[in-house]
């Protein structure tokens, strides 16, 4: 009977050892797809421009407009940050513009267009490990929001004390952008414009498992705590962790919502939980009949509207 159970329990212990393997496994391989930077199959492929558009016309501005090259070490001092900088005659407002998941400085075109036809010089960082900028891993804003903050410092440096920043950004932009909003930042900074963010890196990727991969909540859950304590050793923090929701409740400053009533990317629900988090002035807006990150190609003069009306009552 002793021997019997031994067996057993060597056999249970053999199974539980294969199975932690399995799941080992796989938190490595969705690791590798979900933080480290290469062609993203998921992300699927963008449609054309009509050349009559908004968005068309103002990815030509941007491509033909002079640009400053801007270098900086990130926070950490381990990587080089590079980002594109175009000056407005004449003016000390500056709105710092962050990309979206792989994307880069040069696919904010259209936004630096408007935020420079309402009178705003416009850099156009590249975040951590993507476009020109250094490093291995994608940080989902958690890590880039002390990046954020030092080039807030290199802004204010080039423009000086009288500065008025903006910080806008747009899907993990956007997320970075609130996640940014939590830290002690120079008085200069005087509003945020987030657009489609997350509320945390977890629930995004628990998201994702699910409506990417149609993973149930087993093995779901164990899979994303595999995940997140991979990410942990790799890039420095649980996914649970770098939550946009946590941060926004330790910011006072003005912030514009935006996100589309039909984003299933990010889910739409997320923008009212980050949206009542939030602990300044803020505003609301989620546009119709629009998916993820769409709001500005779908409704290009209501957005700059939108942006315009909120920004001028904190940024003068």
């Amino acid at each position: 009977m002793k021997r019997l159970s031994r067996g057993i329990i060597i056999r249970l212990l053999l199974v539980l050892l294969v199975v932690a393997l399995i799941f080992t496994g796989a938190g490595l391989y969705f690791f590798r797809l979900a933080v480290i930077p290469g062609k993203k199959s998921f992300l699927g492929s963008h449609t054309p421009l009509k050349r009559t558009s908004m968005v068309y016309r103002n990815r030509q501005w941007y491509r033909q407009a002079p640009k400053q090259h801007w270098l900086m070490q990130s926070a950490s001092g381990h990587y080089r940050l590079d980002a594109n900088y175009l000056p407005k005659a004449g003016s000390h407002k500056t709105a710092i513009i962050l990309h979206g998941y792989m994307g880069n400085k040069n696919t904010m075109g259209e936004y630096a267009a408007m935020f420079h036809q309402l009178g705003y010089n416009t850099l156009l960082p590249d975040a951590r490990a993507q476009g020109q900028s250094q490093g291995h891993y994608i940080g989902y804003g958690w890590p880039e929001r002390y990046d954020v903050r030092r080039w807030v410092n290199r802004v204010i440096a080039h423009n000086g004390k009288k500065s008025q920043v903006v910080i806008f950004g747009v899907s993990m932009g956007g997320a970075t952008t609130m996640m940014t909003s939590g830290l002690k930042l120079p008085q200069q900074v005087k509003a945020f414009v987030e657009d489609c963010g997350y509320t945390s890196v977890k629930d995004e990727i628990e998201h994702e498992a699910k409506q990417l991969y149609h993973l149930p909540a087993f093995p779901r859950f164990p899979l994303v705590e595999i995940l997140s304590g991979i990410n942990r050793i790799k890039v420095g923090y649980f996914m649970g962790d770098g939550s946009a929701r946590q941060s926004l409740t330790h910011n006072r400053r003005p912030m514009l919502f935006i996100h589309g009533n039909r984003d299933t990317f990010v889910p739409t629900a997320m923008v009212y939980q980050n949206y009542r988090a939030s602990k300044g002035p803020k505003a609301l807006w989620v546009t119709k009949g629009v998916t993820h990150a769409k709001s500005f190609e779908t409704y290009p003069r209501e957005y700059r509207w939108h942006v315009e009306k909120f920004l001028a009552k904190y940024v003068h």
